[in-house]
């Protein structure tokens, strides 16, 4: 009868070390994977902020050919600043809004660009130009990647039992780097 006792207690312990194992190492990957995720955002935000860097430059070089385009100059500012904003709040939503703001505005000075034949030639503007285009592909690549780790640990943490562990070390479903639907459209230039 001792030895049933033993093997019964055996069993049990071995079972609550395997599940304690188990336990910890999906604790573990859900650590790794929520800090993937803010390692992937923080892409984001470095991207959004070597562009924000640039607009000056480019901002800059186009006043000297449009000085009375003065509008525009404020819109740029003005979203870029929102946009600064919104990155150090960290809020992903704020970010999409003000980023799309700061996009349609950058589009719009682009095209006002192609007004001034002597901007277009102009290796300032040009250089300039390729260096906001690069930027504005690492944007998108590293909202892709952002995007894409965030679907991994959301997916991660609604499925049984990680569910549980995720709720008790208080890890959450993060939002993603969408693009708000005005983006999607082209922006009105009117000269």
């Amino acid at each position: 009868m001792k030895k049933t006792a033993l093997f019964v207690v055996g069993g049990i312990l071995l079972l609550l070390v395997i599940l304690f194992g188990s336990f910890i190492g999906t604790y573990n990957s859900l650590q790794i994977q929520d800090e993937t995720v803010t390692s992937s955002w923080a892409q984001v935000e470095n991207q959004l902020q070597r562009r924000n860097d640039l607009i000056p430059n480019l901002v800059n070089t186009v006043k000297g050919y449009a000085s009375h385009e003065k509008e525009i100059f404020t819109n740029i500012a003005e979203s870029r600043s929102k946009l600064a904003g919104a990155v150090k709040s960290g809020n992903v939503g704020d970010v999409n809004k003000a980023n799309a703001e700061f996009s349609g505005a950058l589009s719009r000075l682009l095209a006002i660009a192609e007004n001034y034949p002597n901007l277009k030639a102009n290796q300032n503007f040009i250089a300039l130009q390729d260096e906001l285009a690069g930027t504005e592909n690492r944007i998108a690549v590293s909202r892709k990647d952002y995007n894409e780790t965030v679907k991994v640990l959301n997916a991660k943490i609604r499925t049984f039992p990680t569910v549980i562990i995720a709720n008790i070390s208080g890890i959450k479903a993060r939002e993603y780097f969408e693009v708000e639907e005005s983006a999607k459209q082209a922006p009105d230039v009117k000269f």
